[in-house]
């Protein structure tokens, strides 16, 4: 029902994801994340929030992706029915696609990222997310934006979309946490619509006042 994917620059010590589906609430239902822990995505057919929730603190107290996405999903007698991507604070990456899980259901994962779909049209539309990610962009947020398109573009969901969320977490900026959780016709481009009014006064002004990463207790001078 889903398409996701979570990234992270080493250089920048940047995380950003992005995910789109053709239900309801992408973004309440499958992205989580902390700069202090990385990223996560539960999706599928039963999507777990419990899956998700375990996974994140789990890397918050230091556990890799892969260990913990594998004791998680193990332990799960529903797995088959399920989804999980992770990406830990140091960039590491873990995939788990159920063997139920409604064809075309795949992941891909590689250091620093990870991007997963099912029900899906084709392998074409996570090949054409990776394309997208790989490719240089002017924000975090305009490359997952991108991303989305690209899936959408490649088939995306089998049922068509209803739902897209972005989600980046940066050092020196506050998080960014965006969803259209319904839209009749184009969710990924009411989604960037909404992200470009975030980059405009007054709430861009506003965000250099609340804390951040690097400044616990930012406020206004």
């Amino acid at each position: 029902m889903t398409f996701s994917i979570l990234t992270y620059d080493r250089k920048t010590g940047v995380f950003a994801a992005a995910a789109a589906t053709g239900s309801l609430c992408v973004g309440g239902w499958v992205l989580r994340g902390d700069i202090e822990s990385g990223l996560v995505a539960s999706q599928g057919t039963a999507p777990s929030s419990f899956w998700r929730d375990d996974v994140l603190r789990a890397m918050y107290q230091g556990e890799d992706a892969a260990t913990a996405v594998t004791r998680v999903t193990s332990a799960d007698p529903g797995r088959g029915h399920r989804q999980l991507t992770a990406l830990d604070r140091q960039g590491r990456t873990q995939g788990f696609t159920g063997d139920q899980s409604v064809p075309y259901a795949s992941h891909i994962a590689e250091p620093g990222l990870v991007i997963a779909g099912n029900m899906l049209t084709g392998p074409e539309v996570l090949e054409a997310m990776k394309t997208a990610a790989q490719a240089e962009a002017p924000s975090p947020a305009e490359r997952m934006l991108r991303v989305l398109t690209a899936a959408r573009d490649a088939g995306g969901d089998s049922r068509g979309l209803k739902s897209a969320a972005l989600l980046v977490l940066e050092p020196e900026r506050p998080p960014l946490d965006l969803r259209i959780d319904q839209h009749d016709s184009d969710p990924v481009s009411a989604l960037g619509q909404l992200w470009r009014k975030t980059c405009q006064s007054p709430y861009f002004d506003w965000l250099a006042e609340v804390p951040v990463l690097n400044d616990k207790s930012r406020a206004p001078q």
